[in-house]
C-alpha cells in the first residue's frame, strides 16, 4: 500500500536509479495514473514495453514502486504503484559524501530538465486549452530577501498547502468528482542568490 509519506532518498544505489531520466518519467508517470502496467506506461514514453519492464523492475528494487492490485482479469498483467507519496533528498544526507552529493545533483538535473520540457509543451500547445485553463495557468517570480531559516518555512508552509490541496483533489476524484479535472504540474523553487 501507498505510504501516504514522502521517501526520503538517502542511499547512492536508489539515487542512482531516480536519476535516470527514463525512470524518472516512469515513475512521474505512474504517480499521475496512480497504478499502471508496464504497457500502458510505455505507451506514454513511447518506449518499448520490454524496456519499460525492466526499468519499473530497477525502480522496485528500491523500493521506489511497488506491484498494485490487479486491475483487470488479465492474470498476466503486472500492475505497479508509487510506494510513497513523493520523494525527498535533503542536503544534509548528501553533502559529506561526494558519490551521493554528485548522484543527486544528477537527479536534480533531470528533474529540472523534464521539468522545463513540460513546461515549454504546455507553452506551445496553450492554445490547445479552454481560456479558463489559460487564465488558471500561472507563472509568477518573487524575489524576497529571507534568511535560511525564512526561506526554510516558506517552503514547508508551501509543501504543506500543495499537499493540502492535492489531498482534496484525490479525495474529490475518489468520490466521483471527475469533471473538469486534469493533471496539474506546479514547480517551485527557492534559493539564494548573488545578483
Amino acid at each position: 500500500m501507498t505510504s501516504s509519506e514522502n521517501r526520503r532518498i538517502t542511499d547512492l544505489g536508489t539515487l542512482k536509479a531516480i536519476a535516470h531520466p527514463l525512470r524518472m518519467r516512469l515513475y512521474r508517470a505512474l504517480h499521475v495514473a496512480r497504478t499502471a502496467t508496464a504497457s500502458q506506461l510505455a505507451e506514454q514514453v513511447d518506449e518499448a514495453v520490454s524496456l519499460v519492464s525492466y526499468h519499473l523492475r530497477k525502480l522496485a528494487e528500491h523500493g521506489l514502486i511497488e506491484e498494485a492490485e490487479a486491475q483487470s482479469a488479465d492474470g498476466r498483467e503486472r500492475w505497479w504503484q508509487p510506494s510513497s507519496y513523493g520523494i525527498s533528498i535533503h542536503d544534509e544526507d548528501v553533502r559529506d559524501a561526494p558519490e551521493l552529493a554528485a548522484a543527486s545533483a544528477a537527479f536534480g538535473r533531470t528533474v529540472d530538465e523534464q521539468r522545463s520540457q513540460m513546461y515549454a509543451r504546455f507553452r506551445d500547445e496553450r492554445h490547445t486549452w479552454s481560456d479558463e485553463w489559460r487564465s488558471a495557468a500561472i507563472s509568477s517570480e518573487w524575489l524576497p530577501r529571507l534568511t535560511a531559516p525564512e526561506l526554510a518555512a516558506l517552503g514547508k508552509e508551501l509543501d504543506a498547502l500543495l499537499k493540502k490541496y492535492d489531498q482534496a483533489a484525490r479525495a474529490a476524484e475518489a468520490a466521483g468528482d471527475t469533471e473538469g479535472r486534469e493533471n496539474v504540474a506546479v514547480h517551485l523553487h527557492g534559493f539564494p542568490y548573488r545578483g
